[in-house]
């Protein structure tokens, strides 16, 4: 596989020793859940994405396409979260045409884990991956080094300790589909309420067995912006002119230099 480039590093440092700050990655922030029902899994994610204190994107999608049966959620760096899932994809496409086959569900746990653990963490991606495949319905989870876990519900990323409370309370053996989305959903708007990391909409990704899965895109969204209450444009003259006062601040002066005597040229 094609490893990272870290052409920039000496410009990074270069910038650093003259005073500088460091340029800063950004995180997803994020609250990601996971959880089986009967004859599928259901996978879900907020969308806001953040650069320190700032949010850097209200409706980022951190739902990602691994094969059409097979997708995950990302939580960490974005752009580690987006680069690693691209490349696994790939790979993992090239993989079922060798082998003539759908792609299965652990195939790309260790494609992921393979590669995470080969940067020993460097690579900031931490995901939930589902799918479906001959051999059932798959939801498992994968550190950013490489370290994985199986279980009937996961949660991951700054908001995950709300979204485990959720889960942990509501989550029941051979839920349905709707149950399940419900339940998901309701784990990820935990997660908006309770963490400034998380925020803005609700994604959700279904899939089910012997069916290519469904995304729901903005599945929920709890924050869209009210009408303000009074408008804030005044009209001009509605605060008095008290004193008015120009100033001339550029003075124009021409200066013509003369230089020595003529250039003598061939007649």
């Amino acid at each position: 596989m094609p490893g990272l480039s870290f052409d920039n590093y000496q410009r990074n440092h270069f910038l650093t020793t003259k005073g500088f700050g460091a340029p800063t990655a950004t995180s997803t922030g994020t609250t990601i859940v996971g959880c089986q029902f009967k004859g599928g899994v259901v996978i879900a994610a907020d969308t806001r994405a953040t650069a320190g204190d700032i949010v850097a994107d209200k409706n980022c999608e951190k739902l990602h396409r691994l094969a059409p049966k097979i997708w995950c959620a990302g939580a960490g760096t974005a752009a580690d979260t987006e680069m690693v899932t691209q490349l696994i994809a790939s790979n993992l496409e090239l993989h079922s045409l060798l082998q003539n086959r759908d792609p299965r569900v652990i195939t790309a746990l260790t494609m992921l884990k393979q590669h995470l653990f080969k940067y020993q963490g460097h690579l900031g991606a931490y995901l939930i991956v589902a799918g479906v495949d001959p051999t059932g319905a798959h939801l498992l989870s994968v550190q950013a080094h490489g370290s994985t876990d199986v279980g009937k519900y996961q949660s991951l990323g700054s908001g995950s300790l709300a979204a485990m409370a959720v889960l942990e309370t509501h989550f029941k053996e051979d839920m349905t589909k709707e149950e399940a989305m419900k339940l998901c959903a309701d784990a990820i708007e935990s997660g908006i309420w309770n963490d400034l990391g998380s925020g803005s909409n609700v994604d959700l990704c279904v899939m089910e067995v012997g069916k290519d899965a469904e995304l729901y895109r903005n599945y929920l969204t709890p924050n869209v912006r009210s009408q303000k209450a009074k408008n804030y444009v005044f009209p001009r003259g509605t605060t008095g002119v008290l004193r008015e006062n120009v100033r001339e601040l550029l003075d124009i002066e021409e200066t013509v230099v003369t230089f020595g005597d003529a250039m003598e040229v061939d007649a």
